[in-house]
């Protein structure tokens, strides 16, 4: 039965261990992708890519890069969130396409082209700059992604400890192309869940009228 956000919010925890003999069918990971795939970036770039790695050879290999952290080979899917770098870049030519995507006249496109080009200058200034925004960007699509596992009643759990370049030496990248960002695996709890702890939203939120 499917969970309500609010009942998906308070469902969903840092997972630390999965009950590594139940997996997630394709339709609910399909489910979990698309929130992914559809969530927002800016200047609609949609610079990531999402590897998903049900093979258990491989999440062994990765495990070591991951602080030995056992949600990595106890989950049933996990998924490596990459930030792009070469696509951003407009001699790439993919930003034309993107824009290109929304039907209009060429000054209108070369406009959009030269905003882009020129407000990001600092930013698409080297593939450092270029991975400090784009992965940033990747965390909205791993957000919405956790979201949608629990409202399926799958757990999940963000990981941002690990090794970069060991990780992407494993999966052989091309970092030119894209790079790691963040990595969450998703599966089914063990373990009871823990207490959710916050602080309260009196000390978070503030209204300024």
């Amino acid at each position: 039965m499917e969970k309500t956000f609010m009942e998906a919010m308070d469902f969903r925890h840092a997972c630390k261990v999965f009950d590594d003999t139940k997996k997630i069918n394709d339709e609910d990971m399909k489910f979990i992708l698309e929130a992914g795939r559809k969530s927002p970036s800016s200047f609609g770039m949609e610079a990531w890519k999402f590897l998903v790695i049900t093979n258990e050879e491989l999440k062994a290999k990765l495990r070591p890069f991951c602080w030995e952290q056992p949600q990595i080979t106890t989950c049933s899917h996990l998924v490596i969130i990459l930030a792009g770098i070469e696509g951003v870049k407009p001699e790439s030519g993919i930003p034309e396409k993107r824009f290109a995507r929304r039907d209009m006249p060429k000054e209108k496109l070369d406009f959009y082209l030269d905003l882009y080009a020129g407000h990001l200058k600092e930013t698409l200034s080297s593939d450092k700059n270029i991975y400090s925004w784009t992965a940033r960007q990747s965390y909205i699509a791993m957000g919405n992604m956790m979201t949608a596992a629990a409202i399926k009643g799958i757990d999940s759990c963000p990981i941002e400890g690990f090794d970069k370049n060991g990780v992407e030496g494993v999966l052989g990248l091309d970092t030119s192309k894209f790079q790691l960002a963040c990595i969450v695996p998703f599966g089914y709890r063990i373990n009871e869940q823990s207490t959710q702890l916050r602080v309260p939203f009196e000390e978070v939120v503030e209204f300024i009228k």
